[in-house]
């Protein structure tokens, strides 16, 4: 498939790489630009914390000793004098202390004596500036070394001393030279890396949306043997699941649209072929024979009444097969609909001889849709008084028997052959012989659909010569 300009393939291929250019760029300002700033305010809080920890245990007796172990753990220089400059005692991450020229006598051992590192170039500064602040406390800092400190309650002193933590700030320097080089050769890499990869997502990614696009192109044909890969993301299996079943619905409504062509044209034709005949009959021949032109007249309003019953029937089967929603369905007297369909076709056909005997049993509910299951019987029993035999009888029954309510219609006509049986239920299947009516061959189609839609089975069972029986079973509520 030709790739476009804006496909989605290139698309996705360049939003991954502007996305792997803004992670890089983003790297890149950390680690080189922005890390000697990160590193120094880092170490510069966290030489804050250390004098904020030495002068919370100043009052300790043990309190050089934890000044060893945190200027040792921290990396940093700790002096502690008096307030003249006098050093009292210091530590740096070499040596726990220095033995020497000053007694310190807070010593176990007055003989012992210790030697401490000289105070730095800018101790006097400050001194001075701790000494001038109001809250007592002060911080240096230039491109090398930070300073901080605070005067002090200390273990063994009356007065206050001072404390002075420094640390030096440009330890990250050649590590940020040692990381841009590195970051040099890691994203030349990675680039490279991040491009084939984007290619091989790209593709994965673009091809699938490309088989759903050209399936969608395709919909309803009969030759859609698109190839759809299954398994690289729910949605798009889902969205193929959707395009497969609306592709069979346009395929059944093609051969629906199809089908009704050829199979209604020619019962249509008939009626309008006649009515139009005896409509010119009427107006050459017989419209100042007043009988026969009753009798032509009858013939057309006959016609017309077969054709509007056709044309319903066919609007109603279409409307059943079409229709994407469920019937709503509720509880249904079966009893009661079924004697009043009874009651409709003993009223109608009474006076012609027709003789409709019923054995209906009482109070049997099923979940259903009354129009829909009244339709059903209707269209029984009409099909049952078109090829009633010589006796017009037509037996009406319903019964239970194991969880199932059966409705049967049945009469003693001509029969159905079995090789006719398989097919009485098809579409626009009609039975001439049987009938010299020309009917649709939608009445027990519509039986079907409308029992298949309340998960019902449809049966019939005949003998030439003899009769037929045709049943609806349905589960009872």
């Amino acid at each position: 498939m030709k790739c476009k300009t804006n496909s989605f393939r290139k698309k996705l291929l360049s939003w991954f790489m502007f996305f792997t250019v803004v992670i890089f760029t983003v790297l890149w300002l950390l680690q080189t630009v922005f890390l000697q700033k990160f590193y120094n305010g880092m170490i510069i809080r966290n030489t804050i914390k250390v004098a904020d920890k030495i002068a919370s245990e100043g009052q300790n007796s043990d309190i050089t000793s934890y000044i060893d172990d945190i200027s040792r753990s921290n990396s940093i220089l700790v002096f502690v004098t008096d307030t003249d400059g006098n050093i009292i005692y210091s530590s740096d991450e070499y040596k726990k202390g220095h033995r020497g020229r000053f007694r310190d006598e807070r010593s176990d051992f007055k003989n012992e004596y210790h030697q401490y590192r000289e105070l730095p170039e800018n101790y006097s500064e400050f001194l001075s500036a701790v000494n001038a602040s109001d809250s007592g406390e002060a911080e240096l800092q230039n491109d090398d070394i930070y300073v901080y400190g605070r005067l002090i309650d200390y273990y063994g002193r009356d007065e206050k001393v001072v404390l002075y933590v420094g640390t030096t700030l440009n330890a990250v320097g050649s590590t940020a030279r040692i990381i841009r080089i590195q970051l040099m050769w890691v994203t030349l890499l990675s680039i490279i890396i991040a491009f084939v990869l984007a290619l091989f997502m790209s593709k994965s990614f673009s091809k699938p949306v490309s088989q759903l696009n050209e399936k969608a192109h395709k919909l309803g044909e009969n030759d859609n043997d698109t190839e759809f890969g299954k398994g690289f993301c729910t949605e798009l299996d889902e969205l193929n699941k959707t395009l497969d079943t609306t592709s069979e619905k346009l395929k059944k409504n093609r051969e629906f649209q199809n089908e009704l062509l050829a199979n209604v044209s020619h019962d249509l034709r008939t009626p309008l072929t006649m009515i139009k005949g005896y409509a010119e009959m009427i107006r050459d021949i017989s419209r100042e024979d007043e009988k026969q032109c009753a009798e032509d007249v009858a013939v057309i309003v006959e016609e017309t009444d077969r054709l509007t019953a056709l044309v319903n029937e066919i609007l109603e089967y279409s409307e059943l097969q079409m229709s994407d929603r469920e019937a709503v369905m509720n509880d249904v007297d079966l009893s009661e609909t079924v004697s009043s369909v009874a009651d409709s076709f003993g009223k109608l056909y009474s006076k012609d001889g027709y003789d409709f005997e019923r054995n209906i049993a009482d109070s049997v509910h099923v979940k259903g849709n009354i129009s829909r299951l009244q339709r059903a019987i209707y269209n029984l029993l009409d099909n049952a008084v078109r090829h009633a035999g010589e006796d017009k009888w037509v037996g009406i029954s319903l019964r239970t028997d194991n969880g199932k309510a059966i409705i049967e219609i049945s009469d003693h006509g001509s029969g159905i052959a079995p090789e006719e049986l398989g097919h009485i239920w098809d579409r626009y299947y009609t039975k001439r012989q049987r009938s010299g009516k020309g009917v649709s061959g939608l009445g027990l189609a519509i039986v079907k659909q409308i029992v298949s839609q309340h998960n019902g089975v449809c049966k019939a069972e005949s003998e030439v010569g003899t009769g037929s029986v045709f049943s609806i079973e349905l589960d009872v509520e």
